[in-house]
């Protein structure tokens, strides 16, 4: 890849009724590409979308707006490798309400490992409620549970029992009107 840093980078721009592509092709073959809604809310773009290496800067730009799409994504729903939002969706998500991927953090997560406030799902699980393989909190279901009422292959606290049951009865009626 050759070094256009100190260089002008003349990149190819393309303006459209929603907002501003800014793309950019490397002699290798690799592409950088950005775009941006003219639209605005509190000052950041309705939908920032990145790819790619800046070619001015050598780095990649993270993706900030109100949806944000790109290796590192920040905004109210951020979606990337690398995301923090308040819906955060990614490798490695950080979300203040709703969070899903491998690695994730936040108040009700979905993950592999999903550390979460209220609701954690995931291999590794811990949250108020927990359910995983193994799972850490008050209400814990999984194969390896810790936590005050715990429902696994040793034991079967009658709270969580209760608990659980009540849980996948709200889930399957919210389900049942969610789709019909």
């Amino acid at each position: 890849m050759d070094n256009l840093l100190l260089e002008n980078v003349e990149y190819k721009i393309q303006k459209t009724s929603l907002g501003v592509w800014r793309r950019f092709l490397y002699t290798t073959g690799d592409r950088f590409a950005e775009f941006k809604t003219t639209t605005t809310w509190f000052g950041f773009p309705l939908l920032h979308y990145t790819r790619g290496i800046c070619p001015e800067t050598g780095k990649r730009v993270v993706a900030r707006g109100i949806v944000a799409v790109g290796r590192l994504a920040v905004g109210i729903l951020a979606i990337g490798q690398a995301s923090f939002g308040i819906v955060a969706i990614g490798q490695l998500a950080v979300s203040f309400l709703f969070g899903l991927g491998q690695g994730v953090i936040g108040w009700i997560v979905l993950g592999q490992v999903a550390i979460g406030v209220k609701l954690g799902i995931g291999q590794l699980a811990t949250g108020f409620t927990a359910i995983g393989q193994l799972g850490i909190g008050r209400y814990v279901l999984g194969q390896a549970a810790f936590g005050e009422h715990v429902w696994c292959s040793r034991r079967a606290d009658p709270e969580a029992v209760k608990y659980f049951n009540a849980l996948l009865e709200r889930a399957h009626e919210f389900f049942a009107n969610f789709v019909g």
